[in-house]
């Protein structure tokens, strides 16, 4: 009876663990406290990792994350965090630095409250988005973030080029790397007397893939596909596609392989998801001199 009686007590204790309070706009959370005591204060900056996560085809697809990736800072400024309702930043107020926070939102309930538009994939009726943060630090100046974000910039690109090098070494590659940390593999350099450059229209054939080797975009085999026109310099494209084509001339060939932080980082985009490194195969079609920008029309000129 005595051993009945506690594992009653185990029983109860780890329901009252998994049980989530809520919010006063009813977002259900749970904290897993630090043991240190020290909230945010008006006027400082916080510094956390967050992620949402929804179930889709059967299995949790993650909508958006800094985890594996640069911590977000944000202002933290009492009265716009008390007028959120349905938010993580609700939560906020309740966490010491060091706190870890799991939440969960209801779609309809998003929906009924005007947060999202439409019932429209991922965000299905009757779906949940599972979330969950962490409150790294607290700082009282805008010259310590620079510095510590700085530090985790520094330290996300490491860990990305750190990746690209392994990838690299497992397929046995011959690889060039730019100054910031872009590689490129030649198959063909091409006409180096008519190279890619600031200032050029570069023509460019392409099939971009993740390191896991699924394809996420391109026109090489497609039957009339168009030539990719990047206009060197005007960030038309992610930035480590610029830098990873001035490796070549018209008709060069060969793959350019881009760390996270030089194509979408945190932001997941389609197929592609947050913190990715991303592989290129490229041809260069043609290289031309990139047309002039179109002048700024005054206001009330006719434009014809």
């Amino acid at each position: 009876m005595k051993q009945l009686t506690s594992l009653l007590a185990i029983a109860i204790l780890l329901v009252s663990c998994n049980q989530y309070n809520k919010t006063k706009s009813g977002l259900p959370y749970k904290i897993a406290k630090s043991g240190k005591t020290d909230k945010l204060k008006q006027g400082q900056i916080a510094k956390f990792n967050f992620e949402f996560t929804i179930k889709a085809g059967g299995k949790d697809s993650i909508l958006n994350t800094s985890y594996g990736g640069v911590p977000v800072y944000m202002p933290y400024d009492t009265a716009q965090v008390n007028s959120r309702k349905y938010d993580l930043m609700e939560v906020f107020p309740l966490l010491s630095v060091g706190d870890k926070v799991e939440f969960r939102l209801s779609v309809d309930t998003l929906k009924r409250m005007g947060l999202i538009p439409e019932f429209k994939a991922p965000f299905l009726k009757g779906s949940v988005i599972k979330g969950k943060a962490e409150l790294l630090a607290a700082f009282n100046d805008d010259k310590a973030v620079t510095a510590d974000r700085t530090q985790e910039m520094e330290k996300q690109k490491a860990s990305e080029i750190k990746a690209l090098e392994a990838y690299i070494a497992k397929k046995g590659i011959k690889a060039n790397k730019s100054a910031e940390g872009v590689f490129a593999q030649i198959a063909t350099v091409g006409d180096l007397t008519n190279k890619v450059d600031t200032g050029k229209l570069a023509l460019v054939m392409y099939k971009g893939y993740t390191e896991d080797g699924k394809e996420f975009d391109g026109n090489i085999g497609k039957p009339g596909a168009q030539p990719l026109q990047v206009n060197i310099g005007t960030h038309s494209v992610i930035p480590g596609m610029e830098i990873g084509l001035k490796f070549f001339g018209k008709g060069g060939k060969g793959t350019i392989l881009i760390p996270s932080s030089l194509a979408y980082g945190p932001q997941a985009q389609g197929p592609i998801k947050a913190n990715s490194n991303l592989i290129f195969d490229i041809e260069v079609v043609d290289v031309k001199v990139a047309p002039a920008p179109q002048p700024m029309m005054p206001q009330g000129m006719p434009q014809h």
